[in-house]
């Protein structure tokens, strides 16, 4: 397929969330990618505006007017033209709207869904199976709001029935009676939301919102549909060698037997991301050892890098992975991190994150590959566009 042009659309926010523009067979396509608030250390550069344009004139320049068969022939030669590890040249959100807009472009021109020529390029012995699960942030803490939780997602999982139409209706309904039961409960009429949509206030210590999660599906009577997943995202929580967890400062070995209580006071808990910084590999493969059938998921771990994935798989440290585009910047390398997770049994979970756009191109990725889960924020916003295109193509 021929580039005919590639422009930046607008950048959306400081933190660069960024939409590009391509043409193609006198059609436009474009790709909105989102900026990140809580971002590992090797993540892909973000490129803010100036930087945008400036990275897109060079791309212009030696990409604009030639053909591309596949998606990994462009990022192959994306990846050339910008020649560093971490995408600083040209900016991660810059080579995966390239990229993306053109996985859409060759779509069309295909007469395919997104997630089919993804699929026959990246996953051609994978065959549709049965929906993902869905990840839902109702709860937010952390870097996404100001309150004192240190965990920043509490999230109800919902393993979707016969019908994920009717699977997210319920999530909505859910969404909605739990502001209700948190102003009751906290005696307040207003509840601000977090970057993420879910609720933010301040609440006893860090497990109360597990507990009124768990309360409200008892209620509902939603056990066998709904359970409860955490992002701990534990760097932001890690100074001097400790975890500044509640009022304690603790040792890695200390904040696994914190996690543990937790994951047996909590039956519906089976999942938690993040739960010790970046580099701490050993506090990892600690839990994954005490907790052998919860999801210890990696993100800023491994940052959707397939040599990062592979170390964490070689070292036990996981067995469960995000799987972000941006924090890697192409989708040829977002389907390879997918592929490497799979290799070695992991769960992969196909995510969103803050900052975040109407793009609906992870549900399509998700579908591609196969994915465990999608992990997509609260049911509100932005984040609709992405609840309704999981609905229509599963």
């Amino acid at each position: 397929m021929r580039l005919e042009s590639i422009a930046v659309r607008e950048i959306f926010d400081s933190r660069g969330s960024s939409t590009i523009e391509i043409t193609g067979r006198d059609r436009r396509f474009w790709a909105e990618v989102p900026s990140g608030k809580s971002r590992g250390s090797n993540e892909a550069v973000v490129a803010g505006f100036a930087h945008a344009v400036r990275s897109v004139q060079t791309i212009v320049k030696r990409l604009e007017k030639r053909n591309f068969d596949s998606i990994q022939s462009l990022d192959n030669a994306l990846l050339e033209l910008d020649g560093t590890k971490n995408k600083s040249k040209l900016g991660g959100n810059v080579t995966l709207a390239v990229s993306a807009a053109f996985a859409r472009a060759l779509a069309a021109e295909r007469e395919q869904e997104v997630w089919q020529t993804l699929r026959s390029e990246f996953f051609p012995k994978s065959v549709s199976g049965k929906p993902p699960l869905i990840f839902s942030n109702l709860i937010n803490g952390g870097a996404h709001t100001d309150n004192n939780l240190n965990i920043q997602e509490y999230m109800v999982v919902v393993k979707p029935g016969r019908s994920v139409e009717k699977s997210v209706k319920t999530l909505i309904r859910f969404y909605g009676e739990l502001a209700e039961f948190l102003k009751k409960a906290k005696k307040t009429r207003l509840i601000s939301l977090g970057d993420e949509g879910g609720y933010s206030l301040n609440f006893k210590n860090n497990f109360e919102p597990i507990s009124i999660l768990e309360k409200l599906i008892g209620r509902y009577r939603l056990e066998n549909q709904f359970f409860i997943a955490l992002d701990a995202a534990a760097t932001g929580f890690y100074m001097s060698g400790k975890y500044h967890f509640g009022n304690r400062r603790l040792t890695a070995r200390e904040l696994v037997s914190e996690y543990a209580r937790y994951f047996k006071k909590s039956k519906p808990l089976f999942s938690i991301e993040d739960p010790f910084a970046e580099n701490d590999v050993s506090g990892f493969a600690l839990l994954r050892e005490k907790l052998p059938r919860a999801w210890i998921v990696g993100d800023d771990l491994t940052v959707t890098s397939p040599s990062l994935i592979g170390r964490a798989a070689r070292e036990k440290a996981i067995n469960a992975v995000i799987i972000k585009p941006n924090q890697i910047g192409t989708v040829s390398e977002a389907c390879e991190a997918m592929l490497v997770a799979k290799k070695h049994n992991m769960k992969t979970i196909v995510s969103h994150r803050s900052g975040e756009t109407a793009d609906n191109f992870i549900v399509h990725l998700a579908k591609a590959g196969n994915a465990d889960a999608v992990k997509i924020g609260a049911p509100v916003r932005e984040r609709i566009s992405k609840f309704n295109e999981l609905i229509r193509i599963f």
